[in-house]
Parts: C-alpha cells; structure tokens; sequence
C-alpha cells in the first residue's frame, strides 16, 4: 500500500519516488557487502558525535538528557549507525535535514539500548516522512467475495518489505511529551522489531524456547486484561491484536516505566 497525501493531486509522484529510493537502496546494498557494511557502522559508530546532533537532541528529544551516561553514549553511537546506514525520504515536500534525521534516530534507538551491536533496524532500508498525516489506501472485505477500497489517515505505518512512514509533525509532538506514553517513532519501531520474521504478530525473536514461553504468557495476559476492561495507561489500540498491544507497550515502557511496572 502506498501512502499519499489526503486530497494531493501529486500523490502519483510517490510510487517513483519509491523506486527511485529502492534503486538507491539496491545500488547500495549491492555494493555494501555484509563484512564492509558492518565496519562502516562500527566506524560511524565510534566517531565523534557531532555536536551539532547533540544540540537536535536537548531541543527536541528530551528522554536522552533522562538516561545513564552509559546509555547516553551507547544510543548516540546506535543513532549515528543508524544515520549512516538508513535512507530518509521525504514526501510532500517534507525536507530531509540532520533535525529530521536525528529526531527519528534518537527515538527509535531506545529499543536498541538492550544490547551493545552496531547492527541497527537490519531489515529497514528506509524511512519516508511526510510534514503530516498521510492517508492510505486500504482493501477491507465487503461480504461475498468482495472487496471495498478505503483511505485512512495515519501518522506512521510500518512495513515488513523494510520501510517505515512517519508525520513529522507527530514525530516532534511525540518527543517533545516523553511522559504521556504515546510515541509514534518507537511504536513504529517496534513493529520493525516485531517483524524480524517477516510478520508482526507481538512475539519478536528471543533466544531459548523458555524466554519464549514466558514472553508468550505475559503479553497474552495483558492482552487479555485489557480486552477485558479499558486502562488509563494502555491505549485501547493495542486491544486489537498482539502486534498492536506490543507496539503500545513498548510506547509506554519508554515513556511511563515505573507506572508500567507498578
């Protein structure tokens, strides 16, 4: 599915600007053997965070200034792994700057904060931004074999082909309220780590069939509680399938820990 903006007369530009990015991506992906693609992250990674990015950061990604020093350096090096290894693109007109760049960096490298690889998001090849809700199309089923085609509003989506579309201007709203629980960069991201086997379904890869149970268990009882009855710190989107209840726990994970655990 294609996003495009609701009522743009230019949205036919969008499938171009696609493959032009895919195109780029190829050549690159071509040239950027796995060996010689990991040392560049790690180079990137272990260069000077530009101080520049870090002035993006206390202006508009507050959580950092929040973390351990320890965790602070580990996320500016995902952050600028991620910057030299993924392409951003603009639609609309959204420009694409090192403010855009960084911002959706930063957020969505909390969920790398777990380990110490370089290797960030390795199915995500790009990232589309628009300057605001995008509308996409939708085929949902309309009885007897019969499809009904839709437009709905979005300000992010994640897709499994390694892309993910973000509003920019809910991309600052979100960073700039660290504590309301709701981020649309780290639930888009999440879904990116959930679809590290090809499909979200709320149960992302983890080591150990017994890490794997226990996971199993404890995200199907919170969906359960919450189908059940309405929480004022989980969104009731995530009551509509493990993917989402992941995605929107991940959200209030990094933004309201201690209610979370509570």
């Amino acid at each position: 599915h294609l996003p495009t903006m609701a009522g743009d007369a230019s949205s036919t530009l969008l499938p171009a600007l696609l493959l032009a990015g895919a195109a780029v991506a190829g050549v690159g992906g071509f040239a950027l053997a796995p060996r010689w693609a990991a040392w560049r992250r790690a180079r990137l990674s272990a260069s000077p965070f530009p101080a520049a990015w870090r002035r993006i950061l206390r202006r508009h990604v507050p959580i950092v200034a929040r973390l351990p020093a320890d965790l602070q350096l580990r996320l500016k090096r995902h952050v600028q792994g991620f910057i030299g290894d993924k392409a951003f693109i603009g639609c609309a007109g959204q420009p694409i700057t090192d403010e855009v760049r960084v911002t959706i960096a930063a957020q969505a490298c909390l969920l790398l904060l777990g380990h110490e690889h370089t290797d960030v998001f390795p199915g995500l090849r790009q990232v589309l931004v628009y300057p605001s809700a995008f509308a996409v199309r939708r085929e949902l089923p309309a009885g007897d074999g019969l499809v009904r085609e839709t437009r709905q509003v979005m300000t992010g989506e994640s897709w499994s082909q390694g892309q993910v579309v973000l509003a920019w201007d809910e991309v600052l709203a979100g960073a700039a309220q660290p504590e309301d629980g709701r981020n649309v960069v780290v639930h888009e991201f999440a879904h990116q780590v959930d679809q590290d086997k090809g499909h979200a379904d709320g149960r992302p890869w983890r080591p150990g069939a017994a890490a794997r149970a226990r996971w199993a268990r404890v995200m199907d009882e919170g969906l359960a509680r919450l189908r059940h009855a309405p929480s004022e710190l989980v969104d009731g989107y995530g009551a509509t399938s493990p993917a989402e209840y992941f995605a929107v726990v991940c959200e209030v994970f990094f933004e309201r820990p201690q209610a979370l655990r509570d």
